[in-house]
Formats: C-alpha cells, sequence, structure tokens
C-alpha cells in the first residue's frame, strides 16, 4: 500500500475550497440530508470543514471514522507513534495487518477505504506549543483526543490564540468526559466563556493519574468518548443544537450514568506552561 494508490491523502498541503456536492455523495449522505437540522446545507458545511485531530489513538479512532463518514472535508492528523498489539483493543481504526506502521499513515488508509471524498492531511510528530501554529494553520476546528496534560494544555492555549473551537476529550479506566471551549467568545449574557484552566486550573501532580499502559482502559469506553466527541464537533460545524460549552459531560461506564457539570470564567486566569 502506497499513498499513491490513494491521491486524497496529502502531507502539510494547502486546504483548497470544496466543490458542491456530487450525485455520489448526496446518495452517501442522504440520510444527514434528510434531517431537517442538517440538510443539504449542512452537509455543504461539513464539506468545507477543515478538522485537525490530535491523536489517531482510542478516543482519535472512532473521532476520525466517524467524522470521515460524516462528510468532513478535510481531516488532519497529529501522531507520532506506530500501531501496537496492544492498542487493537481500543484503536479501531487500526487492525492486525498495520502493526508497526505509523499511526497516521494506518488511520488514512482506513479512511480512505470509507470515505474516498476525504482529504487527509499527516503530521507525523506530537502536537506541541512549538508546533501548534503550523500544525492549526488552515483548520477551523481542533479536536483533542490526546493522553496528557501537557498536550492538554497546549491545545487549549493554541485553539484559543487561533480562535479556533476545541473538543476535548479524555479517559480513565472505566470513565471518561468531555467539553467544548470557545474562550474567545462571550456568552448570551455577555460574560466570557471558560478557559481549559477555569476547568483543570493546573496539571495534576507527576504520577497521581496513571496513564492506560498501566491501570488499563475499557476498550469500549474510548468508542463512547469518542463518538461523542465527534457528534460535538458535527453540532459545531452545522450550527446544530448546544455544544457542551461550559459545561462538562462525565459518564460512569460501570453504573451507565451520565452527569453535565456547569463551570465558568474565573475572574482571573493566569496562563502557564503546560
Amino acid at each position: 500500500m502506497t499513498e499513491a494508490t490513494f491521491p486524497g491523502i496529502e502531507r502539510h498541503d494547502k486546504i483548497g475550497a470544496m466543490e458542491p456536492l456530487s450525485p455520489d455523495e448526496i446518495a452517501r449522505y442522504h440520510r444527514h440530508i434528510l434531517l431537517p437540522e442538517i440538510g443539504g446545507a449542512g452537509q455543504q458545511k461539513l464539506k468545507a470543514a477543515r478538522v485537525l485531530v490530535i491523536g489517531a489513538g482510542g478516543l482519535g479512532a472512532p473521532v476520525l471514522q466517524y467524522l470521515a463518514a460524516a462528510g468532513i472535508g478535510t481531516l488532519g492528523i497529529v501522531d507520532d507513534d506506530r500501531v501496537s498489539l496492544s492498542n487493537l483493543q481500543r484503536q479501531v481504526i487500526h487492525d492486525s495487518g498495520t502493526i508497526g506502521e505509523l499511526k497516521t499513515e494506518s488511520a488514512a488508509f482506513a479512511i480512505a477505504r470509507l470515505n474516498p471524498h476525504v482529504r487527509l492531511i499527516r503530521f507525523e510528530e506530537r502536537f506541541s506549543s512549538e508546533t501548534a501554529f503550523r500544525q492549526l494553520s488552515g483548520f477551523d476546528l481542533l479536536i483533542d483526543g490526546s493522553d496528557n496534560f501537557d498536550t492538554r494544555y497546549a491545545a487549549a492555549d493554541a485553539a484559543e490564540e487561533a480562535r479556533l473551537p476545541l473538543v476535548s476529550g479524555a479517559v480513565g479506566r472505566f470513565d471518561g468526559s468531555l467539553t467544548v471551549l470557545k474562550p474567545y467568545e462571550s456568552a448570551e449574557d455577555g460574560t466570557p466563556n471558560p478557559r481549559y484552566r477555569d476547568l483543570f486550573p493546573e496539571a495534576p501532580p507527576m504520577g497521581l493519574i496513571p496513564a492506560c499502559a498501566e491501570a488499563g482502559v475499557i476498550g469500549a469506553l474510548t468508542g463512547v468518548i469518542g463518538t461523542m466527541m465527534a457528534m460535538e464537533a458535527i453540532k459545531l460545524v452545522t450550527g446544530t443544537g448546544e455544544p457542551l460549552i461550559g459545561r462538562l459531560l462525565l459518564y460512569d461506564a460501570l453504573s451507565a450514568r451520565f452527569d453535565t457539570v456547569r463551570y465558568k470564567r474565573r475572574r482571573t486566569t493566569h496562563r502557564q506552561a503546560g
């Protein structure tokens, strides 16, 4: 398999203007177009959207799959890792035949098979404050499926500075959470929307929250949270519904319970290095 096999796969390419929906696309997205809340206009917005996804792992896998299936026109993938056998329990965009491949490459070919209308841009590196400006250039929505606070803070800071919506999700052993951030805008009452640091003022001490490689994680949980992250992205792109701005959605898989916690902008929020 080579990149030449799928001409829609690109690296760091400039994103061009999207064309109208083709007959094949109209048939493919027919169930979306039937929805009054989406319709043809909403599907056109999805096709024109340019979404950058941090991580092609447990959360990134369902995010990428469902956004590709939904018809997001351009997807960027940021990940410097390779597929390993232990990933396959939850990172369902990869398979046994892609073990050892770069995750960006494995994910890109899976997406190309799913929907050849999606343009892929691969960044085979980590997302950081040093790379953020270059990686975010040309995109209009950021989704953070990373597994560490350094990247989460870097993503939140970069998205705020670039004035891009951010969908941020996280998972533990049997629990997960997600929220949407647009701190550069204000709520209906005129108060500024909260920042990521209004929710998590500082990262927990090193070692306090073990990584999934140490504590484990139930595979289907990443599918639940990742799919909901994709749903929030679709809502943001199409202007449908009420995104999780100022709200943290919590999911406890063992009790099958969802809770929502509201949070606000603190009076003083000092930006600190992630």
